[in-house]
């Protein structure tokens, strides 16, 4: 397909999201089932103007004077694929399959309308609603932080110790662009590609089969070291989904101890068995039954819950989802996040530790959350975090926000990862 077709074809997925209110996945994965004739390079370079459509979508909408789906497509290619009004005019010419061209409207109000006129909350893509916790959490620097987030993310891996190190991975992984990640201590980095450019499918990799590295963000890599889990000791990841911080304890533990890996949520789980056993993980146990764990009460080391948020963290990766978060949503995230640590809670033995972990930077499910936990339980306490990011990764180089010391937030801005907040809490002996 020429650049004609795969913009047409982006124009439709846009519009299929915006009238059937649907995630953005399921929109690409019908369009290619629906037109079988379109490669993989295609399919790959449609699917990127949709994400980086919807990652700017207010900023497009706002210079483009139109948020309909052919302006934001466009405004894709003008803005981030540093095409000109005038070479795409001249790529399009001629091409049966192009829509039709950007109104004389729109180019005029891109010609003619500087994004620093816009409202705010349009320069950094975010909902209006959330400016006053991105403020909250981020101060005066709050803008640059949402602009980060609404950029392309790279793929980044986790090598599997228990298997392989990070420099036999690097170099199995050569050809894809593979590099040593800058603060995760077994992380590894493939570059975001530009344009129409696709990532490798690393997946398909003989490495990976054997179990040489897992595909997990370097921020959720940081979270889970961050958590500082021994060999020996005894583990509960209480929310542990697709097992990604599971696995990453285990090897961490090199196999001693035990974690045990239980989600309220059996499909969130069920990946984590092939996921084990390509990973070469002994010292796991899978529970989907809460009454499994009954037995556990007051005798683990250390438990780490890893809470149902918002998600504004991974809003690089999940760009639909920033459009649907609403107030509502919020809401009941806080409620789910109050009854997963109070649940956790009681697994902690007397000087054990609880691990407070979510994929979002607002402060209300973060800071708030579990200043609020330990006022209503005075046996925890939390235990500043900064020192053990210093022993982990050092003083200098990139850091997380931390306004006292005592919690850590993660972003793309500051640490160049998905947005994670980490919070250490101690039982008291």
């Amino acid at each position: 397909m020429r650049l004609g077709g795969r913009l047409a074809g982006a124009i439709e997925v846009l519009a299929d999201i915006e009238t059937r209110k649907r995630p953005v996945a399921d929109a690409l994965k019908d369009w290619g089932l629906n037109h079988r004739f379109a490669g993989s390079g295609d399919r790959a370079a449609i699917g990127n103007i949709v994400y980086d459509a919807l990652r700017m979508r207010l900023s497009h909408a706002w210079l483009m004077d139109d948020d309909g789906p052919v302006a934001l497509a466009y405004a894709v290619l003008l803005r981030q694929w540093g095409m000109t009004p005038e070479g795409l005019a001249a790529e399009l010419d001629g091409d049966r399959f192009a829509p039709p061209p950007l109104s004389a409207h729109s180019l005029s109000a891109f010609a003619s309308r500087p994004l620093t006129e816009a409202p705010l909350h349009v320069q950094g893509d975010i909902p209006e609603w959330v400016v006053p916790a991105f403020a909250e959490a981020f101060g005066d620097a709050w803008l640059e932080e949402a602009v980060a987030l609404a950029g392309r993310p790279t793929l980044d891996l986790r090598a599997n110790t228990l298997k392989a190190g990070r420099d036999k991975v690097v170099k199995a992984l050569e050809r894809a662009g593979a590099q040593p990640a800058r603060i995760a201590r077994h992380g590894i980095r493939i570059p975001a590609g530009e344009g129409p450019s696709r990532l490798p499918n690393v997946t398909a990799e003989l490495s990976f089969q054997k179990g040489w590295f897992e595909v997990q963000d370097e921020g959720s890599q940081i979270v889970a070291d961050l958590a500082m889990p021994q060999e020996g000791e005894q583990v509960l990841d209480y929310c542990a989904g697709g097992g990604g911080k599971t696995l990453a304890m285990a090897a961490t533990m090199n196999n001693k101890g035990q974690v045990h890996a239980y989600d309220a949520d059996r499909k969130r789980l069920a990946p984590i068995i092939e996921r084990l056993k390509r990973a070469g993980t002994r010292n796991v146990q899978v529970h989907d039954d809460r009454k499994d764990l009954e037995a556990l009460t007051g005798k683990l080391d250390r438990v780490l819950v890893d809470a149902p948020c918002t998600g504004t963290g991974t809003w690089r990766r999940r760009p639909d989802t920033k459009w649907r978060l609403t107030e509502k949503n919020l809401e009941e995230r806080l409620v789910q996040q109050l009854d997963a640590l109070t649940q956790a809670s009681t697994f902690v033995r007397p000087g054990g530790s609880l691990v407070y972990i979510t994929c979002s930077v607002l402060p209300q499910e973060n800071e708030h959350q579990v200043k609020g936990f330990c006022a209503r339980n005075p046996d925890f306490a939390i235990q500043p975090a900064l020192p053990l990011w210093e022993r982990l990764f050092g003083t200098s180089g990139a850091r997380p926000h931390s306004r006292d010391g005592e919690t850590l937030t993660l972003t793309p801005a500051s640490t160049d990862t998905d947005g994670f907040f980490f919070c250490l809490m101690q039982r008291r002996g």
